[in-house]
């Protein structure tokens, strides 16, 4: 259910439990900022997407930029959680690289739109903001990196560097297939992508008492 449909759900005024109400008013927060992006958003028009007064929403969030960030918090945790659960979905490694294509692929195509905080903000020069997009970034190539390292010879230095190299594919590719209208269903969009990505990784040594397939 939408900010809109939650609060056209309930009469304005209705009190609703604090942990409920932010999380309704990040959801019309992020509904505002997606379709607007953070520079042409106005609190008022959160407040009016929330159906909530602008005391009510100032009282969770003093400023539009901690609303922000608040959001891509919570967006950025959502992406590292993702792609933490597709490492560790098998351990077959092949079918590790699918699952974590699929990951940024799933993550792009839900229909929040949440994704373009992350990967496609009006915001970088905004320090917080950046850092943090750094930071999921980062994050996640250490996950990818991390598995490289432990079921290979290569280097943890240079696992690093195939694993920043494979997340930056999946998300460009993802957000591409996004933008050109899906013409590929997700699944085929993301096997195609993780061919070839599997084609690559799958050249380098395995440890010789490594469990991962290939």
């Amino acid at each position: 259910m939408t900010a809109i449909e939650q609060s056209e759900a309930r009469p304005r005024g209705t009190r609703l439990p604090r942990r409920a109400r932010r999380n309704q008013l990040l959801g019309a927060a992020q509904e505002v900022f997606v379709a607007q992006g953070y520079h042409a958003a106005a609190m008022d028009d959160i407040a009016e997407r929330a159906g909530v007064s602008k005391p009510v929403l100032y009282q969770h969030f003093p400023g539009k930029l901690d609303l922000y960030l608040a959001l891509l918090d919570q967006h950025c945790e959502s992406l590292l959680q993702a792609v933490r659960t597709a490492l560790a979905s098998t351990t077959d490694n092949g079918q590790r690289v699918a699952a974590t294509m699929d990951a940024y692929f799933a993550y792009v195509e839900d229909e929040g739109g949440a994704f373009r905080l992350v990967f496609e903000s009006d915001l970088t020069n905004e320090p917080a903001v950046r850092d943090r997009v750094d930071k999921v970034s980062l994050d996640c190539a250490k996950a990818v990196s991390g598995v490289i390292a432990e079921d290979t010879d290569i280097p943890s230095d240079q696992a690093m560097l195939l694993a920043v190299g494979l997340c930056g594919m999946a998300q460009i590719t993802a957000r591409y297939w996004l933008g050109a209208g899906q013409k590929l269903p997700r699944d085929a969009a993301a096997k195609l992508v993780s061919a070839l990505s599997w084609r690559g990784i799958a050249g380098f040594p395995m440890h010789s008492a490594s469990g991962g397939g290939g």
